[in-house]
C-alpha cells in the first residue's frame, strides 16, 4: 500500500530528499500528474479553457488534489500554467488546445518589452486563495509551487508560439543583446513575483521550469540565460524552501543549471542519474539532490519492462545526496493512470527496504 503521509510537510519524504537528508523511502511525484491522463480532470475542465481554469480556485484545488488521491504521490504540484502570470503582466496570450501558448503580437522591439509590466499579489488573488485551501487539505503532503523560467517564457513571447528551433529568440539574443537582457530581466521579475505569492501562501517548495533551454548551446545558456534564472533563484533563497530546476534535453547544461542556484536538479530520461551527478559536480560544485528520470514512453510498455527500469533509476539515484523519483518529462495525456499508481506504490515500497 502507498505510504501514509506525515502530519506536517516539513518531515515528509519529499522535503527530506530535497534537502539531502535521510528519507523513509524515495519520494515520488510526476510532472503533469494533474492533467489530461485523468478522466476526473477532463470532467472537471469540460467546457472551460486552460487559462480560465487556472484562475478559478475551486478548480485549481480540485485538480491539484486529484492525483494525490488517485496515486498516493509524496507531493502535490500546484495546478497552473507557466504563462498564467503573463496575462497579468500586460501580455495578450492564449493556450490553444493541441498547440500551446500563442500570441498574435510577438515582442520584436523595445516597445514590446516595455509593455511587460510587473506582477503583484493583487493581480493573482486566486493563487493565494487556492494555495491556502490546498495547504489546509493536503495536511502532511507538501505542495510544490512553480513558474516558467525567463528563457522559456521569452521564447513564447518572441516566437509568438511554440517553436522547434527558437530562431527568432536566438536572433534577438545575438543581434539585439540589450533588448534580450531587458526582456529576460522583466520576465525574471514576473517569475519571482508569481513564485513569491505561492510560497507566501504556503507552498513548501518551488520548481523553475526552463522547458526549452535544451535548445541552447552551453555558451549561449551561460551568456544569455543563466544570469536571469540565477536572479530568480537568488530572490527565492530568503524563503528557505527547496528550489528545483528542470529543463528538457538539458544534459549538456546540467552543471550550468545547477550553478544558477538550484537546490535540486531535475534530469530528463536522456542522462542516467549517476552521470547527472557527475556533471553537476564536474566543475567543482557540491553534489546536489536530483529528480527524475523514467522515460515517459515506458508507461506504454508492460510492467516487466517498467520494473527493472525503476530499479535501475533507484540504484543510480543513490549517487546523489537525495533522490526524488519522477518521470523524465511530463505525464503523456494518454497514459494509463493505473500504471502511474502502480509505479508510485512500487517506488515507495521498494525503496523503503533500502537503508537511507
Amino acid at each position: 500500500m502507498p505510504v501514509t503521509p506525515l502530519s506536517t510537510p516539513d518531515r515528509s519524504a519529499y522535503l527530506l530528499a530535497a534537502r539531502g537528508e535521510p528519507v523513509p523511502h524515495t519520494p515520488v511525484w510526476f510532472m503533469r500528474q494533474a492533467g489530461r491522463a485523468l478522466p476526473e480532470y477532463r470532467a472537471a475542465r469540460e467546457g472551460i479553457t486552460m487559462l480560465e481554469s487556472c484562475t478559478r480556485p475551486d478548480l485549481v484545488v480540485e485538480i491539484t488534489l486529484q492525483p494525490v488521491r488517485r496515486y498516493g504521490v509524496d507531493a502535490a504540484i500546484f495546478f497552473s500554467d507557466i504563462v498564467t502570470p503573463l496575462q497579468f503582466a500586460g501580455y495578450d496570450i492564449e493556450i490553444k488546445p493541441g498547440i500551446g501558448p500563442v500570441s498574435a503580437d510577438p515582442i520584436r522591439d523595445a516597445a514590446g518589452v516595455a509593455a511587460v509590466r510587473p506582477v503583484t499579489a493583487a493581480d493573482v488573488p486566486f493563487t493565494t486563495e487556492a494555495i491556502q485551501q490546498l495547504v489546509s487539505e493536503l495536511g502532511g503532503t507538501p505542495l510544490i509551487g512553480f513558474a516558467g523560467a525567463p528563457f522559456t517564457l521569452a521564447s513564447y513571447l518572441v516566437e509568438g508560439g511554440p517553436s522547434k528551433d527558437f530562431a527568432k529568440t536566438k536572433a534577438m539574443m545575438h543581434g539585439q543583446p540589450d533588448l534580450w537582457h531587458a526582456l529576460a530581466d522583466r520576465l525574471a521579475d514576473v517569475a519571482i513575483a508569481f513564485l513569491s505569492v505561492q510560497v507566501e501562501a504556503g507552498a513548501s517548495a518551488i520548481q523553475l521550469f526552463d522547458s526549452w533551454a535544451g535548445g541552447l548551446s552551453p555558451r549561449d545558456y551561460e551568456r544569455f540565460v543563466q544570469p536571469h534564472s540565477a536572479k530568480v533563484f537568488e530572490a527565492m533563497k530568503e524563503y528557505g524552501v527547496p528550489r528545483v530546476h528542470f529543463g528538457v534535453n538539458t544534459g549538456e547544461l546540467l552543471g550550468l543549471m545547477s550553478e544558477a542556484g538550484a537546490d535540486v536538479v531535475g534530469v530528463d530520461w536522456r542522462v542516467p542519474l549517476d552521470e547527472a551527478v557527475r556533471r553537476v559536480t564536474a566543475a567543482g560544485g557540491a553534489p546536489k539532490p536530483v529528480q527524475g528520470n523514467l522515460d515517459p514512453a515506458l508507461l506504454f510498455t508492460g510492467w516487466e519492462t517498467i520494473e527493472p527500469e525503476i530499479d535501475r533509476i533507484l540504484a543510480e539515484g543513490k549517487a546523489a545526496p537525495g533522490h526524488i523519483f519522477n518521470l523524465g518529462h511530463g505525464v503523456p495525456p494518454n497514459a494509463d493512470p493505473e500504471v502511474l499508481r502502480r509505479i508510485t506504490e512500487y517506488v515507495q515500497v521498494k525503496s523503503a527496504h533500502v537503508p537511507a
